[in-house]
């Protein structure tokens, strides 16, 4: 850790006056940072997650790949043209980015304050006063008969006051400034990582909605045409009441489930239009549909020592552990003696002409002592509360750990089951189709009943919509792994990097 500065760096004048006063030998006190150490898992693969992901018929396959690092533009391995537009300009124009970012340049500038301690004060004053007083300070001769006399009086010179960093008092500021400014930072990055995150959620929720709706105006449509055949059966006498009336209810039933439909479409449009930093009535998302979409094949997993470093939440955790252990170090530093050091150097004079005259110059050098000795308990509870302000970071780094490597393990969970799933529902539709093929043919070759082709027709319908929900709860699970592992945000390809502009 850098204590101070050289006093090169300090202006000339300011290290000539005050360098014979006090050497600066500055000693820090407090606790040196040391991040915590790295979970003792080895994997991140539950045991009972396959590395293939081949769920069988027909289905694509995924494979997870253990250290492979992830891609700092992870959505673009959906190969969808209009997603990546959209990600890139949620990342351009989201007001949640503009926040964090303001904030970021915010605490940054407090470091620049706090490291402005590590500097001599310089300031330069001036004034000009009337008085009425007794003149012998000044050298002059008090009259009989006047009294007291009135005198004129201007003075104008810099003024020079520095605080040596005797005990590390400014070094742990400056490195608590740094911390929060890094904890602001990472936020940044996990703010980063929520938008396109929820970029790429809402619009794979926009495609599996659409294709639901497509799929329920489909069963609608064929409710109504099934409607048709039982009226036409039961003029022709083949059908009776209780049948056309069995049509009719579900044809209501079925158009009752697409306005919720339509409702989640509209819902998941605006969310998407928000994330993108626009009003619903002037920006309308992309055509996404599902087919548009591709499966990655290969899924990063990071190991777990590596996932701490990739994760911006856990860096912020630990970066806000840092900036509590610093506190500890200002508390203890208050407790020590402090040596303030001032100059001056000025002009003085009876009228304003005579300014900057040899006999009119002036200067002073003073140094002081500040020890603390009795604060009633004050200094000693400060630093205290500082140790379990510590504590407390700690726990929260712990559980965050904790929770991310819960997020990977459910996600990776939920992939495995999503592969099975996807197989059974592609299952579930082949075996539909097949049934309402069967029940069409027989239906047309007089050998089957109407009631039995509607209900083929509509078993095949939902068997559509629940494969489509399976394909896009695949999709919408993988996206969530990347995010989870940390969406490569370290990489400058994520977006204009602030780790150099510091």
């Amino acid at each position: 850790m850098t204590m101070c500065p050289p006093c090169a760096r300090r202006p000339a004048l300011a290290a000539t006056a005050l360098a014979a006063l006090l050497p600066l030998a500055a000693c820090t006190v407090g606790p040196d940072f040391v991040p915590p150490t790295a979970p003792a898992a080895k994997h991140l693969v539950p045991p009972s997650t396959a590395s293939r992901l081949a769920p069988g018929a027909g289905e694509p396959v995924q494979r997870l790949v253990e250290g492979q690092p992830v891609s700092a533009q992870w959505w673009r391995t959906f190969r969808n043209p209009a997603l990546d537009r959209v990600e890139r300009e949620a990342l351009a124009s989201s007001p949640t980015l503009a926040a964090a970012r303001a904030t970021l340049a915010q605490a940054r500038e407090a470091v620049a304050v706090a490291r402005g301690g590590y500097y001599p004060q310089v300031d330069l004053a001036a004034s000009a006063e009337r008085q009425k007083g007794p003149p012998f300070a000044l050298g002059l001769l008090p009259s009989a008969s006047q009294g007291l006399p009135i005198f004129n009086l201007y003075q104008v010179g810099p003024t020079v006051s520095f605080l040596p960093d005797a005990f590390g008092l400014t070094a742990r500021t400056v490195e608590a400034q740094q911390a929060l400014a890094d904890t602001q930072e990472y936020q940044l990055a996990a703010a980063r990582l929520t938008v396109t995150g929820s970029v790429a959620t809402q619009a794979l929720a926009i495609a599996s909605l659409r294709r639901q709706i497509e799929a329920a105006r489909a069963i609608i449509a064929e409710d109504r045409r099934n409607l048709a055949l039982v009226q036409e059966a039961r003029a022709a006498g083949r059908a009776d009441r209780s049948d056309e009336l069995a049509a009719q209810a579900q044809l209501a039933e079925d158009r009752a489930a697409l306005p919720p439909l339509r409702a989640q479409y509209s819902a998941a449009q605006d969310a998407l239009t928000v994330l993108v930093g626009r009003a619903p009535t002037t920006w309308a998302p992309p055509h996404f549909d599902l087919d548009g979409f591709t499966l990655p094949p290969r899924l990063p997993v990071s190991l777990p020592s590596t996932l701490v470093r990739q994760r911006p939440d856990i860096q912020a955790a630990q970066a806000q552990l840092h900036a509590r252990s610093a506190a500890i170090g200002i508390a203890t530093a208050q407790m020590y003696p402090s040596f303030p050091i001032s100059a001056s150097i000025g002009t003085a004079a009876l009228a304003a002409t005579t300014l900057g005259t040899s006999r009119s110059i002036f200067w002073t050098l003073a140094g002081g002592l500040t020890v603390p000795i009795f604060h009633g308990g004050a200094l000693q509870a400060q630093r205290r509360a500082a140790v379990d302000a510590f504590h407390a970071a700690l726990a929260v780094y712990r559980q965050t750990v904790l929770a991310a490597f819960g997020q990977v393990a459910d996600t990776l969970h939920a992939l495995d089951d999503d592969a099975a799933f996807a197989a059974a529902e592609r299952r579930a539709l082949d075996a539909a189709n097949a049934a309402a093929d069967l029940q069409r043919i027989r239906y047309a070759a007089g050998r089957g009943r109407v009631l039995d082709w509607i209900a083929a027709e509509r078993a095949a319908q939902r068997a559509r919509i629940g494969y489509a929900s399976a394909q896009a709860q695949r999709d919408l699970d993988t996206a969530r792994l990347f995010v989870a592992m940390g969406g490569g945000w370290q990489d400058p390809a994520f977006g204009p990097s602030s780790r150099g502009s510091k």
